[in-house]
């Protein structure tokens, strides 16, 4: 299983250079160190940026901050069962 701290933070530390609030995902790829390609890892779980905008539902936007926006992915991961 996935250490869902451990993916917390590394997507806090992806995102956060965002100019929030963000309106759309597009809004975040500025901010990511490897563009779409920024990759999320953790124990079995492995997945970029772009591969997570596929599995999300579109998300709440807009986000005011970096921890709406990841609280927001953590918790539709777990629903789909990725943590």
């Amino acid at each position: 299983m996935a250490d869902e701290a451990e993916l917390r933070e590394q997507m806090t530390e992806a995102f956060e250079g965002a100019d929030y609030p963000i309106s759309s995902p597009m809004d975040l790829v500025p901010a990511l160190p490897n563009g779409p390609g920024t990759k999320f890892e953790s124990e079995e779980f492995s997945m970029t940026a772009m591969e997570l905008n596929t599995k999300l539902d579109g998300g709440d936007f807009p986000y005011e901050n970096v921890d709406a926006f990841v609280d927001d992915v953590i918790e539709q991961l777990k629903e789909q069962d990725y943590l």
